[in-house]
C-alpha cells in the first residue's frame, strides 16, 4: 500500500477539500459506532435533533457522545474500531494517489472536513490521506474514566467554512483554485462560501437542496469519479483525456451519462381543478 505523504511545504496550485461521511465512504460513521455499541435506534436520535434545531446540522452525533446516555461508554479505542468498521467508497486510495501525483503538471493537495469525529475518519483514512489532512469532531477525555469530558471543536455548518479558510491561508491558496466535494445539507455553508469566491464545488448525491448550489453532481460508487469535473472544468481535458486517464490506472468507464435533471412540482390551482 502506498503511503500518501504530506506536501504543505510545497507549492500547491488546487486545494482539494471532502467531506467524510457518505461523500468518501457509504455509511455515516454515527451508524457504524451505534450499531457497533448495540444502540438501535440513533437515526430517530438524529432525526429528533434535527427537527429540534438544537444543534447545527451534522453536529448530532458529537452532540450524542457528549449528552446521551447512551453513548456515556464511548472510549477513544471505540472511535478508532468504528474508522476500521467503516466501508469505504471504491478507489479512494487510488483518488488520493492521483492527486498527491499531480495532473497536467499542477499540483493538488487533499483535505478531509468532517463533523464526524476526527478519530472515527483518521482511522477509516489510515495509509490514504495524513491525519495532519484530516480534520474533524475533537473531543476531551476524562483522564481517569476515559468518558468524553468535553467537545472542543465540531466542523459542521459554518464551522467547515472556518477551518477551509484556515487552509487557505495557511496554504496561501486562492480562493478561485478551492475545490469542495460534499454530499448533504450540512455541507451548505461552506459550499455557498466557496461558490461565492469563485472556487469550485462537486456533489455526490441527489440531495435537491445541495444539488441547486453545486456546480457539478457526479453519482458513482468509485470515489474516482469526481476526478471527472476536476478535470473538465477545472483542467478543462475533453472527454477523450478523461477516458485515457482512468484507462491509465486500469479502469474502463463503462457507463458516462451526462444528464442534466430539472426538479419540477405542480400545485393544482382553482382553474386546474375547475376544469
Amino acid at each position: 500500500m502506498k503511503i500518501i505523504t504530506n506536501k504543505s511545504d510545497t507549492t500547491i496550485d488546487y486545494l482539494v477539500a471532502s467531506d467524510f461521511d457518505q461523500t468518501l465512504s457509504f455509511n455515516d460513521s454515527g451508524l457504524v459506532l451505534a450499531e457497533m455499541l448495540g444502540i438501535a435506534d440513533f437515526e430517530d436520535k438524529v432525526k429528533g435533533l434535527a427537527q429540534s434545531n438544537l444543534v447545527q446540522q451534522g453536529a448530532e452525533l458529537a452532540y450524542l457522545l457528549r449528552h446521551d446516555p447512551a453513548f456515556r461508554g464511548v472510549r477513544l479505542e471505540h472511535l478508532i474500531e468504528t474508522g476500521k468498521r467503516v466501508r469505504l467508497k471504491d478507489n479512494v486510495q487510488l483518488f488520493a494517489e492521483i492527486l498527491s501525483d499531480g495532473l497536467d503538471g499542477s499540483s493538488f493537495q487533499f483535505f478531509v472536513i468532517s463533523a464526524g469525529p476526527r478519530e472515527v475518519v483518521r482511522s477509516a483514512l489510515e495509509g490514504i490521506v495524513p491525519p495532519e489532512n484530516i480534520f474533524g469532531s475533537e473531543f476531551e477525555f476524562d483522564t481517569e474514566t476515559g468518558e468524553i469530558c468535553s467537545i472542543l471543536r465540531v466542523p459542521a455548518g459554518n464551522g467547515k467554512v472556518v477551518v477551509l479558510q484556515e487552509l487557505e491561508l495557511k496554504h496561501q491558496m486562492s480562493s478561485d483554485r478551492v475545490i469542495y466535494i460534499g454530499d448533504g445539507s450540512s455541507d451548505l455553508y461552506v459550499m455557498h462560501d466557496v461558490n461565492s469566491r469563485d472556487g469550485h464545488t462537486i456533489a455526490v448525491s441527489e440531495t435537491k437542496s445541495i444539488g441547486r448550489i453545486a456546480h457539478r453532481t457526479v453519482l458513482s460508487n468509485n470515489a474516482v469519479s469526481v476526478l471527472v469535473p476536476i478535470l473538465e472544468d477545472v483542467l478543462k481535458w475533453d472527454s477523450h483525456q478523461v477516458r485515457e486517464l482512468f484507462t491509465l490506472h486500469g479502469l474502463a468507464l463503462q457507463d458516462w451519462d451526462k444528464i442534466h435533471t430539472d426538479w419540477i412540482t405542480f400545485h393544482n390551482g382553482d382553474k386546474a381543478l375547475a376544469s
